[in-house]
């Protein structure tokens, strides 16, 4: 990205696991030398697996060993297995009423688009699907200094400095909130947290012009306070109407360069276009 924009440094997203590989990537870089981005935003993201919800009671390490098992060598965690998990976690609206009314009434479920994506998933590599659960959810060890390794550098969350905004849904049942917020506590460039209303998705996806929902932020006028208990920044926190977009793009564009105008072509020499968007990989569906 730095190649094909020419930009020195980058404002760089990531969303949900994504949030966790961005942060952990940036702290390689960092033990590295290299520094790479301007800010970064954490959509949904834990770094922190100290209370991961309902997702606890998938989580022993009885399942571990089964999995690892399961998935050695150079298996594949379907993608079948991570949606059917995924669907358990709110079995009511994912996967009984679907019993009922498609099932037992012959009713055909109705578009939408949120729920398109979800049943979206994709295969894993097994190597990569059993490091991921052990050394996050089961025994947490990403948070600590130096205990997790990435071709024998340590990851250590501290030593992020840059300029970091997090974004957690109250309703989120796959990242909770408060799991979301203690990344406040690990990383010193935390500089805000916004907490918006509905669930993993729909809350982050919330354009502007619906005028919909509402979050929660401290005035940006003041220096960044965060609590050690998610709770008493919940409770001192106002509450605006409308989406959280605005106030991201806000702080965004505090973090960024000058205005430019935008490239009429995509790429450059090194990292030529391979397809239109979103590419041939992004259509196919995962075969259970």
């Amino acid at each position: 990205a730095q190649d094909i924009s020419g930009a020195a440094k980058l404002n760089v997203l990531g969303f949900c696991v994504g949030g966790t590989m961005l942060a952990s990537a940036l702290s390689l870089a960092k033990a590295r030398g290299e520094n790479p981005a301007q800010s970064m935003t954490l959509l949904t993201s834990m770094l922190d697996f100290h209370d991961v919800g309902i997702m606890r009671v998938f989580v022993d390490e009885a399942s571990a060993l089964l999995r690892e098992w399961m998935l050695s060598g150079s298996k594949i965690m379907l993608a079948s297995d991570l949606a059917t998990t995924f669907s358990f976690l709110r079995p009511s609206e994912l996967v009984w009423n679907y019993v009922t009314s498609n099932y037992l009434k012959g009713e055909t479920p109705p578009a939408f688009d949120i729920l398109y994506w979800n049943a979206d998933s994709t295969n894993l590599g097994g190597a990569f699907y059993t490091w991921y659960f052990r050394n996050t959810y089961l025994e947490n060890n990403l948070k600590v200094p130096g205990k997790v390794k990435v071709d024998n550098i340590p990851i250590d969350f501290s030593q992020l400095s840059l300029p970091t905004y997090m974004y957690a849904s109250i309703d989120d049942h796959i990242v909770p909130w408060r799991a979301a917020y203690a990344s406040t506590a690990l990383l010193p460039g935390a500089d805000r947290f916004v907490l918006g209303a509905s669930g993993h998705i729909a809350g982050v996806i919330n354009p502007p012009a619906q005028n919909r929902r509402h979050y929660w932020a401290y005035d940006t006028s003041e220096a960044p306070v965060f609590p050690g208990m998610a709770d008493d920044w919940l409770a001192a926190a106002p509450k605006h109407d409308g989406s959280w977009w605005g106030d991201w793009v806000q702080w965004l564009v505090s973090h960024a360069g000058k205005k430019k105008t935008a490239s009429k072509t995509l790429g450059n020499k090194n990292y030529p276009v391979i397809e239109d968007a979103p590419g041939r990989y992004v259509k196919v569906r995962a075969v259970a």
